[in-house]
C-alpha cells in the first residue's frame, strides 16, 4: 500500500470536458446552493480546483472510449516498440501512426480532449483566484505557480504531436473558439510562463511525502529544459543548464544505485524520482463505464502478453500491444542492467519452464507483431492490483515516471557539449553509464549522450522526440526489413493531423497540419 497522499480528483465541485477547445464547456456545478463566484472564495474550495486541475494528468491511458498512454503514444513512432495487439486494425489509430500515415478522421483525439481539460481547468483556478478572499498572499502564489507549471505540461502534449494548436490562458464564451498559435509561438508562451513560475520562487524543489505528485521547482526546471532542448533554442541553453545545476547541487536528488529497482512499486517517488503521475490499487474503482475516476491505470494491462499463465514468472497478462523489439533488446550489451529492466523475455521464461517441466507446458497467445519481448517498466507484476475494488484491468498501480534525476545528468551533459556552459559533462554522462553495471567510460559526444539516452529511456516517452530534436528521424525512422513499418519519416510528419472533429467545430478558423 503506498504511503503518499494520492493527488487526484476527489472534488465536491468538479469540471467534465467532453468536447475539444472548438465547443463550449460545461461548466461546474455546485454541490450547494452557491453559486460559482461565490463557492471558490475559500482556501479550501481553491484546494479543490488546484486538485481537480492535476486529475487530467490521470487520463490518458483510458478516456473518451480511447488508450492514448503518452509514453506509448511517441514511441510507437520510434524504434523501439512495435504497436502489436490482434492485428493492424486493432488500435487503428497507434499503427496508421507508426506507418505516418496517420488520418485527421482516425487520429487520438482522446489525448488532444485530455490535454485540453487540463487547461481548462487550470485557467479555472486562475479565475478562481481572483475571487478568493480567504486565501493568503503566500497561498495564491503557491497555487498559482502550480497550475500555470501544469498548464504549460499539458499544452506540452499537443504542442509536440500536433504542433500549430488552439491557445486560450481564459476560459472559453461563446462561440468557443480560441486563437490557433503556430508551433514557435506556442513555445514562446509556454517558455515564459514557465518564466513566470521560476520568478514566483514559492516552489519547493522537492515536496515532501505527504504531496508527492504536486509540481515543485524540479519539475518545472526538467519541463524548462525539455522544451528548449526540443525547440534548440540555444539562447536558453545556458539557462536550462543553470537549473539542472541546481538539481544536481541538491542533496534531493540522486542516481538509485540499481537500476532494476526503479519500476518497482518500492522505486516510486524514489531519490531519482523528479516527477511521477499517480496511480494507486488500493480501493480502486476506476471502471469501464467511469474511466476518468482516480485510481488504477491500464497500461500493464495494454503492453502484457495476452492469454499469459497469471503468476508465471511473477507476471500476469493482457492484451499483447506494444512489444519490444528484438532489435531493441540485443542494442543492449550483455552486462547493461538496464537490458532485463526494461525487455522481458517472456518467451524465454516459458522456454526453460517448458524444458524443465515437459509434462507442464506453458504457453501464451502471440499477436500481431510478437517478437516474446515485452516491456518490463510498466509490466503487470502479479499483485499490483490486488487491492482494487472494480475492473482488475484498469486499476494497476505503476505510477508513471515522466522525470528523472538520470535525465537531469544527461540533459547537462548534452547542454554543456552544445556550449551551453562550463562544466563536467563526462561526469555527468558516465555517473548514468556506469550505474548500468558498465565499467568502461564513454566521451561526452553528442551521439554518445543520445545513445545514452536511448538506452537509459526505452518506453518512457523520449526516443521519438529525441530523434526529432537532433535531426536523426529522417534517417533512423525508415521502412523496416519485416514490412511493418513501409513509409520514412520525412518533416513534414512532425505534427500529426488535427482531430477532423476540431477542424468542424472551428468553423474554418482552424488550418490543418500540412501532414
Amino acid at each position: 500500500m503506498k504511503k503518499y497522499k494520492y493527488i487526484a480528483v476527489c472534488l465536491m465541485a468538479s469540471v467534465l470536458l467532453t468536447t475539444g477547445c472548438a465547443d463550449s464547456f460545461l461548466e461546474v456545478s455546485s454541490p450547494t446552493d452557491e453559486t460559482i463566484d461565490t463557492y471558490f472564495t475559500t482556501d479550501e474550495h481553491i484546494q479543490e480546483a488546484v486538485v481537480a486541475a492535476y486529475d487530467p494528468l490521470h487520463w490518458p491511458d483510458w478516456a473518451f472510449d480511447e488508450y492514448n498512454p503518452v509514453n506509448l503514444m511517441s514511441d510507437i513512432m520510434a524504434d523501439d516498440l512495435w504497436v502489436g495487439g490482434d492485428s493492424k486494425t486493432d488500435n487503428q489509430p497507434w499503427h496508421l501512426m507508426m506507418n505516418f500515415e496517420a488520418i485527421p478522421t482516425n487520429m487520438i483525439y482522446g489525448l488532444w480532449k485530455c490535454a485540453y481539460s487540463g487547461v481548462k481547468r487550470c485557467n479555472d483556478v486562475i479565475t478562481y483566484l481572483d475571487w478568493a478572499t480567504d486565501v493568503t498572499d503566500a497561498n495564491r502564489a503557491y497555487y498559482e505557480a502550480q497550475v500555470i507549471a501544469l498548464r504549460v505540461f499539458y499544452y506540452n502534449w499537443v504542442w509536440k504531436f500536433w504542433g500549430n494548436v488552439p491557445y486560450f490562458d481564459k476560459n472559453l464564451t461563446a462561440p468557443y473558439v480560441a486563437e490557433q498559435l503556430t508551433a514557435d509561438q506556442l513555445y514562446e508562451k509556454m517558455v515564459t510562463s514557465l518564466e513566470e513560475v521560476i520568478q514566483l520562487n514559492v516552489l519547493p524543489m522537492r515536496e515532501d511525502s505527504e504531496n508527492y505528485g504536486r509540481v515543485t521547482l524540479a519539475m518545472v526546471y526538467m519541463l524548462y529544459a525539455e522544451i528548449v532542448m526540443y525547440q534548440n533554442d540555444d539562447s536558453r541553453y545556458s539557462t536550462a543548464l543553470k537549473y539542472m545545476e541546481e538539481i544536481i547541487s541538491s542533496p534531493q536528488y540522486d542516481l538509485m544505485p540499481d537500476y532494476t529497482d526503479i519500476f518497482k512499486e518500492t522505486g516510486e517517488w524514489s531519490i531519482e524520482s523528479i516527477f511521477e503521475i499517480n496511480y494507486k490499487d488500493d480501493n480502486a474503482v476506476r471502471d469501464w463505464g467511469s474511466p476518468l475516476v482516480a485510481g488504477g491505470t491500464a497500461l500493464p494491462t495494454l503492453i502484457s502478453p495476452y492469454i499469459w499463465p497469471n503468476g508465471t514468472d511473477n507476471h500476469d497478462r493482457g492484451w499483447g500491444f506494444c512489444p519490444v523489439r528484438k532489435e531493441t533488446y540485443e542494442r543492449y550489451s550483455n552486462n547493461d542492467t538496464r537490458r532485463n529492466a526494461t525487455c522481458w523475455n517472456a518467451q524465454a521464461v516459458l522456454d526453460a519452464h517448458n524444458a524443465e517441466h515437459p509434462g507442464d507446458k506453458l504457453s501464451y497467445t502471440t499477436r500481431y507483431q510478437d517478437t516474446g519481448f515485452f516491456l518490463e517498466k510498466y509490466a503487470a507484476i502479479t499483485g499490483n492490483n490486488k487491492d482494487q475494488k472494480s475492473s482488475s484491468e484498469l486499476n494497476w498501480n505503476n505510477n508513471l515516471r515522466i522525470y528523472r534525476y538520470s535525465e537531469t545528468l544527461l540533459n547537462a551533459a548534452e547542454l554543456i557539449t552544445r556550449g551551453a556552459g562550463q562544466g563536467d559533462a563526462k561526469k555527468y554522462l558516465n555517473l548514468v553509464h556506469k550505474r548500468a553495471g558498465l565499467v568502461t567510460e564513454i566521451e561526452p559526444t553528442l551521439d554518445n549522450i543520445i545513445e545514452e539516452r536511448h538506452l537509459e529511456f526505452v518506453g518512457e516517452g523520449k526516443r521519438y522526440w529525441d530523434l526529432i530534436r537532433t535531426g536523426k528521424a529522417a534517417s533512423v525512422l525508415v521502412p523496416d526489413a519485416y514490412g511493418y513499418r513501409t513509409n520514412s519519416w520525412s518533416s513534414s510528419k512532425k505534427y500529426l493531423p488535427i482531430p477532423q472533429k476540431e477542424i468542424d467545430a472551428a468553423k474554418g478558423t482552424l488550418v490543418q497540419n500540412n501532414y
